[in-house]
């Protein structure tokens, strides 16, 4: 899913900085859709609206796993990756502030959650393909810390990117949506049944002003995990690959696609606050959230890193918390409008951060992967632990 992303974040960059650039943004800007419903909305809208609701679905199914039945049921071992995952939102946004401020441009502090967001897709595809003698504490930290990191940035959007509030359309969305989770709480999992009631929840809400990809969580939350009507792990296994093939690269690929108007351009976008402030909270300001405040709870309090992880581990994933993309996207979006120019600034500001945050990552869990392959060899060529290595023993 992550390579996905970035194959389709990288088509989208290439063709709007082609000589056909004007095609691209016509694909992009084409509507569809019954206008007698207001759904009659661009391509790259169905894509960040529609397609990405998948994606929320299934991180409404993660979130509530991790919740019921997964590491956020144990308070003691939650707390570490919760609390990295509020500091790795606060940190970012306020360096963010702090730029456009110091640059006297007030005007663009409503793009202050840019880049408070983990991409998980991207994190784990950068992971997987470093590691090979990584302690697994270190995955199930750096997915705790993401699924917590997507709930906080799906509050954001609801309560700070809500332009306005119909409660007719909200009240009716409550119609479908309880018979969607009536349903499958009782097991009913025939989608000629579920798809037609989701599709109306989304549609009701995306009327009411919420973004529509909200209600995507929410569904996902009615869905039991535990118990004789458990079909989250069905959903999951449904769904993810059409979340990770499919939705999340298509609004990957209507959403990344600036143009930047050769290397002169390039250069002026990089030194636009929005730009800079971007990437510095996800290079900067996310590392620096996640490991201060993991290492101060630690310190302090009696939460504790797991056995098998070093604190040089901690600040591998703190810098792959620096990968923002997909929700980064989806907030600049948000915060600065489709096609305007500072959204365009924010865009790049996403894609670089979160390049070189990954490529950082990299060279620090290379150098921990390195590490404890040498710590593996070392305790398999002394399985008994006597100290000495088992070739010079009968």
């Amino acid at each position: 899913g992550g390579m996905l992303l970035l194959f389709a974040a990288g088509a989208a960059l290439v063709w709007a900085n082609s000589p056909w650039a004007s095609a691209y943004r016509a694909v992009s800007e084409f509507t569809v859709g019954p206008e007698s419903l207001h759904l009659q909305l661009s391509v790259a809208s169905w894509a960040a609206d529609g397609l990405l609701a998948i994606f929320f679905f299934v991180v409404g199914l993660e979130l509530k796993r991790e919740f019921v039945a997964g590491d956020l049921r144990d308070p003691a071992r939650a707390a570490l990756p919760i609390a990295a995952a509020i500091g790795g939102m606060i940190v970012p946004a306020a360096i963010f502030i702090g730029v456009n401020l110091t640059a006297g441009e007030p005007e663009n502090l409503g793009g202050w959650a840019v880049p408070i967001a983990t991409d998980i897709a991207f994190a784990l595809a950068v992971l997987a393909v470093v590691s090979t003698h990584l302690p697994t504490a270190l995955r199930t930290f750096l997915l705790t810390l993401a699924v917590m990191d997507d709930l906080l940035a799906i509050i954001v959007i609801a309560a700070f990117y809500t332009d306005h509030l119909a409660l007719g359309p909200l009240a009716l969305a409550l119609v479908p949506g309880g018979l969607f989770a009536v349903a499958v709480q009782r097991g009913l999992t025939r989608w000629w049944v579920l798809l037609p009631l989701g599709a109306a929840t989304w549609a009701l809400v995306h009327a009411s002003g919420i973004h529509a990809t909200v209600a995507g969580v929410v569904l996902g939350f009615t869905v039991p995990v535990i118990g004789r009507h458990a079909c989250a792990e069905h959903f999951e296994h449904r769904l993810r690959p059409v979340s990770a093939g499919v939705a999340v690269p298509v609004f990957a690929f209507f959403a990344a696609g600036v143009t930047v108007g050769g290397l002169a351009g390039l250069a002026d976008g990089l030194r636009h606050p929005v730009t800079v402030g971007v990437m510095a909270g996800l290079v900067f300001g996310k590392p620096i959230g996640v490991f201060i405040t993991t290492f101060l709870l630690a310190k302090f309090t009696k939460a504790t890193l797991d056995d098998d992880l070093a604190w040089r581990d901690v600040l591998g994933v703190a810098l792959l918390a620096g990968i923002g993309f997909t929700v980064s996207l989806l907030i600049g979006e948000l915060a600065f409008g489709y096609g305007t120019v500072t959204g365009a600034d924010a865009k790049i500001g996403v894609l670089v951060g979160s390049l070189v945050a990954g490529a950082l990552a990299a060279v620090v869990l290379v150098s921990r992967n390195a590490a404890h392959r040498r710590i593996h060899e070392r305790e398999t060529a002394d399985a008994d632990g006597d100290g000495v290595p088992d070739v010079y023993e009968p």
